[in-house]
């Protein structure tokens, strides 16, 4: 229901119900794994509040849970004896005639080597493509590498225009400008504040959420304090909800002094309470920024940090409409709908990332040999990388990636227009022209800037398929936010929009109408809270922290 709701009702049903009903299988079997998750003073996994979510549910280690989760994951594939290729960038997808996944050609950045992986099915678990716009809390690699592959193999993208920006990245320092202020922060009692002093999200509580939210200060410190009667305080509404009320507060001259909020946890909580439930952004600001979050708030405002849509997956096998190419968590599309929850992604990750495994398995055992690797396809894609390197003169590719990102943040960013979309489009067909003659100097060896304009051509498909689709989308629904047409429109929720590769080579982009949930499904996501829980006898004891 909290997944539906949060997703504006557009996410995938299935997926939706697969994901609710293994997230808790696949938190147990990382603990079985290995993993350290905090517990409540009765040995319990504690499980902490999240924007959305109606009880806390997300099982968490600190702050840090990621951290938690690569190194449970890396140490328990050490242990199965899989092989990892370190530094090796995949450029492209390999297919026999029939149109089967055959391959992938890849290269080793340290020495620029090519090589040629023949394989019966491939698993994207790429990421998105944050680093397309200016202000991002995603890491270089994120460029949308899985969308473009998957897009020039022949696979659909799907809900490209619902990017979400997380409300509480930095603004300032510039030493820490996009890195992330976990929701957690916020989720242990943070509060936003505009220049005037004022807690202002309880101006921006959308009807759907009135009866869920409080609505006073009082009651939000209740609700702190573990009052089961009490109300969720409004910073802990959906992240497009607070996103938007920041940049609001900003273009009302109420922001911050570097164009944000201020997020305060240093006065809810003590500075023991904040050093040990919040270490690591404690240690961060105060390293990276000289900032004390125990004594003084935090600049914020939204930055570029997910996409809710990717490549087009069958919700039961995650394969793509290429068979053999499988897809799971944020490089699929579909399971988010318009908005995804706090926590949701790392869940998602778990339970798409094992089915994903399981059926790319009975794939490949059931079609037999590997399908035949054409060596004209191997000899194409490498002569393309290569001759980036080869070319006399040509564009610098870091100037066309800045250019690319200042487009889309102005452009196509959190508020968006039709005049200001289609500018956008329009300059991405000039960066893709430019693109064409992109130089990179030097060798192959460990060569970043090869690296960077090898990159592009996955950024620009990424950001046109985004561009387009925002186009399309004459509503604002979750993070798609069109200040032309800024309610939801009821048509729209019949309808996703894919992108694909058309057979003169141009990016389609089309409305395709989406699939009737199953009954029951529907019942438990239209339904008010309290009918639910009384059907399944909810305890609210049980579900405090201790």
């Amino acid at each position: 229901r909290d997944t539906m709701r949060g997703g504006k009702m557009l996410n995938n049903w299935k997926m939706a119900e697969i994901h609710a009903k293994n997230s808790p299988k696949r938190v147990r079997e990382l603990e079985h794994w290995g993993a350290v998750f905090d517990r409540t003073k009765k040995g319990l996994i504690n499980q902490r509040n999240f924007g959305g979510h109606r009880y806390p549910r997300l099982a968490h280690v600190g702050d840090r849970t990621g951290l938690e989760m690569i190194r449970t994951l890396q140490d328990h594939g050490i242990h199965q004896g899989i092989d990892i290729q370190m530094e090796c960038t995949a450029l492209d997808i390999l297919k026999d005639k029939s149109g089967k996944v055959a391959g992938i050609v890849c290269m080793y950045r340290e020495t620029g080597e090519f090589i040629v992986f023949e394989t019966k099915s491939l698993i994207f678990a790429t990421g998105g493509a944050g680093k397309a716009w200016e202000v991002t809390s995603n890491s270089w690699e994120y460029t949308g590498d899985g969308y473009g592959m998957a897009y020039e193999a022949g696979a659909e993208l799907l809900d490209m225009e619902f990017n979400q920006f997380h409300p509480t990245g930095m603004v300032w320092p510039p030493s820490v400008k996009g890195i992330l202020v976990t929701e957690g922060v916020r989720g242990e009692g943070g509060i936003l504040k505009n220049s005037e002093g004022k807690r202002f999200m309880f101006d921006y509580i959308p009807k759907k959420f009135a009866n869920e939210t409080a609505d006073t200060e009082e009651e939000a410190a209740r609700w702190l304090n573990g009052d089961k009667n009490a109300r969720r305080p409004p910073e802990l509404l959906t992240r497009d909800v607070v996103a938007r009320a920041i940049n609001a507060e900003v273009k009302a001259g109420r922001g911050s002094k570097h164009g944000g909020a201020y997020l305060d946890i240093a006065k809810e909580r003590s500075a023991e309470d904040i050093k040990k439930k919040l270490p690591s952004m404690h240690h961060q600001f105060k390293i990276l920024a000289e900032l004390d979050i125990t004594k003084e708030p935090m600049e914020v405002g939204p930055t570029c940090h997910y996409f809710m849509g990717g490549i087009k997956v069958d919700a039961e096998t995650t394969m793509t409409n290429v068979n053999g190419l499988f897809a799971c968590g944020e490089a699929a599309g579909g399971m988010h709908g318009a908005n995804r929850l706090g926590g949701n992604s790392l869940s998602d990750l778990l339970v798409f990332g094992n089915l994903s495994g399981i059926k790319a398995t009975e794939y490949s055992k059931n079609i037999g040999s590997i399908p035949k690797v054409d060596d004209n396809d191997i000899r194409k894609i490498i002569q393309g990388a290569t001759s980036i390197l080869l070319r006399e003169n040509g564009n610098n590719p870091y100037l066309i990636h800045e250019e690319l990102q200042k487009n889309m943040q102005y452009n196509v960013g959190i508020i968006r227009t039709k005049n200001e979309i289609e500018n956008g489009i329009k300059e991405i067909d000039v960066l893709k022209s430019k693109f064409k003659d992109v130089k990179a100097p030097g060798s192959s060896q460990f060569n970043p800037g090869w690296h960077e304009a090898l990159a592009l051509r996955n950024l620009l498909i990424s950001a046109e398929s985004v561009a387009k689709s925002a186009l399309i989308r004459e509503e604002s629904r979750g993070a798609h936010t069109r200040e032309d047409f800024p309610s939801e429109r009821e048509e729209w929720i019949k309808y996703n929009i894919i992108n694909k590769k058309g057979k003169d080579g141009k990016m389609e982009t089309v409305k395709i109408l989406r699939t009737n949930p199953d009954k029951e499904l529907k019942r438990i996501a239209h339904s008010k809270l309290d009918e639910l829980e009384k059907e399944v006898k909810i305890d609210h004891d049980k579900l405090k922290v201790s």
